[in-house]
C-alpha cells in the first residue's frame, strides 16, 4: 500500500530564535545602529553576506571603542586596526574585524538585536506595558542617538543638531526615538543620504544628556560639537 503524503510530513520553518533579554538586547541594537551608521549606499553593496562579514570602519576612536565595548560584552572578540590617511590634513581610521569563526554568531546577534529593537520602538507604546518595559524602550531610544552622535556625519548648525547617514531604517527609528524621549524630530532627504535634526536648545540638550556616555577606557576623547573634523570615508550628501 502506497502512503500518503499528510500535511504533518511537511517540513516545518525553523521556529524563530528566542528573544533576547533586555540588557543584551541594548547591546546587540546599539552595535547594530553603530554598524548601520557606517553603511554605503545600497548600490556600493553587492549583497547583504558580503555586508555582514565586512569590516567595520569609524574615523573616531571613541565609536570604535564604544562598538569594541559593545561585541566584548556579547562575547563577540574582534580586532581593531589603526590607519593613518591624508597628505596636509592628517586623519585615522578605525577598522574592526571580527574573526571567520565567530563571523556567524556575530552576524546573527547584530541582526536579532537590529529588528527585535527596531520593532519595540516603531511599535509603539504598547497598553498596560510595565514601567521596566518602558524604561527599556527609552533605553533603546537612548543607544540609538548616541550611536548616531558616535558614528554617523555630523551636521552642527546654530539652531539644530543633527546627524547624517545613509540607511532609510534607522532614519525611522531615529526619528521614533526622539518621539520616545520627547523630542521633535526633522527628517530631510538629501542627495544620497538623510538628515535627522533637532532644533537647538532643549530638544538638543535632551537628547545630548539622554546619549551621554563616559568615554571608553582608553580612547581618547572626541572632538567638541561643532569642532571641524576630518573627512571620513563615507558618501556625503
Amino acid at each position: 500500500m502506497v502512503r500518503q503524503t499528510a500535511l504533518l510530513d511537511r517540513p516545518r520553518t525553523p521556529a524563530p530564535p528566542p528573544p533576547l533579554d533586555w540588557l543584551t538586547l541594548g547591546d546587540a541594537f546599539e552595535a547594530a545602529c553603530l554598524r548601520r551608521c557606517t553603511r554605503p549606499p545600497t548600490a556600493a553593496r553587492p549583497s547583504a553576506a558580503l555586508t555582514a562579514y565586512a569590516p567595520v570602519e569609524f574615523n573616531r576612536e571613541d565609536a570604535a571603542q564604544r562598538m569594541r565595548q559593545l561585541l566584548d560584552r556579547l562575547d563577540i572578540p574582534v580586532t581593531h586596526e589603526v590607519a593613518v590617511g591624508g597628505l596636509r590634513r592628517r586623519y585615522e581610521l578605525h577598522r574592526l574585524w571580527v574573526p571567520q569563526e565567530h563571523q556567524d554568531a556575530y552576524a546573527r546577534i547584530l541582526e536579532a538585536g537590529w529588528w527585535q529593537g527596531r520593532r519595540e520602538l516603531l511599535g509603539g507604546p504598547l497598553p498596560g506595558a510595565s514601567p521596566a518595559r518602558r524604561l527599556s524602550v527609552s533605553r533603546l531610544a537612548a543607544a540609538a542617538w548616541r550611536s548616531a552622535l558616535l558614528a554617523a556625519g555630523r551636521h552642527v548648525r546654530r539652531h539644530i543638531l543633527g546627524v547624517r547617514f545613509t540607511d532609510r531604517e534607522l532614519a525611522a527609528v531615529l526619528i521614533r526615538s526622539a518621539a520616545v524621549l520627547d523630542v521633535p524630530a526633522r527628517l530631510r532627504p538629501g542627495t544620497g543620504c538623510f538628515l535627522v535634526s533637532v532644533a537647538a536648545g532643549p530638544d538638543r540638550a535632551r537628547i545630548l544628556s539622554s546619549a551621554a556616555l563616559e568615554p571608553a577606557r582608553g580612547a581618547a576623547p572626541g572632538p567638541a560639537w561643532g569642532e571641524a573634523v576630518p573627512p571620513a570615508p563615507r558618501p556625503a550628501c
